[in-house]
C-alpha cells in the first residue's frame, strides 16, 4: 500500500487514541490556559518526541508482543502503579502547590518540553495500542514491516497526536470557564481521569488472573 495512505492511517489511529480526555491532552490544555499557547505547544512537542519513539518501538516489536502476551501483562501492571501515583499526586499533592512554585516553573519553555517528554514516557499505553494496531493493519495486508512504511506510519502517528493535543488547547482556550479551568478543578479533572484509567487497568488485570 502507498506510504501516503499508511501516513494517513497512522494519523487517524493516533487521533482516535488521544481523543478521550487523558493525562497528556488535559495537561496540555491546562498549561496553555495557565501559561500561554507557546508553553502548551512546547509541552505537546515534547509529548510527540516520545510518541515517535513509542510508536516505532511498538511497530518493531509488534510480532514479538503478539507471541508473548506476558510482556503486555507486565506493561499493564507497571501502568497501574504509575497511574495510581499520578492520581494521588493530582488529587492530594498538586492542589497544595503554591503559586510561587508554579510561577518559577512556568518561566522556562524548555521545562515544559521536558515535562511533556516525561509524562509521555510514563504513559506506556501507546506501546501496546500501537503494537495491536500495526499487527491489525499488517493482517489486512495494508502494512508491511519495511523501513519506508514503518517510518511513514510513525510520522503519521506523531502528527495525529499533535493535532489532537492542539485541538484540546484550542477548545479549552475558547471556553475559559473559571469553574472548569481553575487550577484546583483542572487538577481534580486530571486526577479523576487517571484514577478511572487505573481502575479500568486493575479490572483488566484481575480478569487476566
Amino acid at each position: 500500500m502507498n506510504i501516503t495512505v499508511i501516513f494517513i492511517l497512522g494519523m487517524i489511529i493516533a487521533l482516535v487514541g488521544v481523543i478521550p480526555p487523558g493525562l497528556l491532552n488535559m495537561t496540555a490544555a491546562k498549561i496553555s490556559l495557565k501559561e500561554g499557547h507557546v508553553r502548551g505547544i512546547m509541552f505537546s512537542i515534547g509529548v510527540c518526541v516520545i510518541v515517535f519513539a513509542q510508536t516505532y518501538i511498538a511497530a518493531m516489536f509488534a510480532r514479538y508482543l503478539t507471541y508473548h502476551p506476558d510482556v503486555v501483562k507486565v506493561l499493564h501492571r507497571v501502568a497501574l502503579v504509575i497511574f495510581i501515583l499520578i492520581t494521588v499526586y493530582y488529587l492530594l499533592i498538586a492542589k497544595a502547590t503554591s503559586k510561587s512554585e508554579i510561577d518559577r516553573e512556568s518561566k522556562s519553555k524548555h521545562s515544559r518540553f521536558f515535562h511533556g517528554m516525561f509524562l509521555s514516557a510514563i504513559n506506556v499505553f501507546p506501546i501496546p495500542y500501537q503494537a495491536y494496531m500495526t499487527i491489525t493493519l499488517a493482517s489486512f495486508g495494508w502494512l508491511e514491516f519495511n523501513t519506508g512504511m514503518i517510518i511513514s506510519y510513525v510520522f503519521g502517528a506523531v502528527c495525529g497526536t499533535f493535532v489532537m493535543l492542539y485541538m484540546y488547547i484550542f477548545f479549552f482556550d475558547k471556553i475559559k470557564n473559571k469553574n472548569l479551568t481553575s487550577q484546583r478543578n483542572m487538577n481534580y479533572i486530571i486526577g479523576s481521569i487517571t484514577g478511572i484509567i487505573a481502575i479500568v487497568t486493575l479490572i483488566n488485570i484481575l480478569r487476566e488472573i
